[in-house]
């Protein structure tokens, strides 16, 4: 009989970032782009937290992130 593995529990597992374009995270969040880039602009939205630029400058928004500042519980 082989000895039973026990799991990981998933508070234990590392979250994934999920990364998407502005255009993405509008129709997942209910926010317009508008109001997006205007988080971004206003410093609401912290780079590196809620969203990250490519070197090319193309904003990526952690759709993750963006829900736990909508629950207020962000991380920093």
């Amino acid at each position: 009989m082989k000895p039973i593995k026990k799991s990981t529990p998933a508070s234990a597992l590392p979250e994934l970032q999920i990364l998407v374009t502005v255009r993405a995270a509008a129709e997942h969040t209910g926010l317009t782009e508008k109001a997006i880039r205007r988080k971004i602009e206003d410093c609401i939205w912290l780079e590196t937290i809620e969203y990250s630029r490519t070197p090319t400058g193309q904003i990526f928004i952690d759709l993750q992130a963006v829900a736990r500042w909508q629950r207020g519980q962000r991380r920093l």
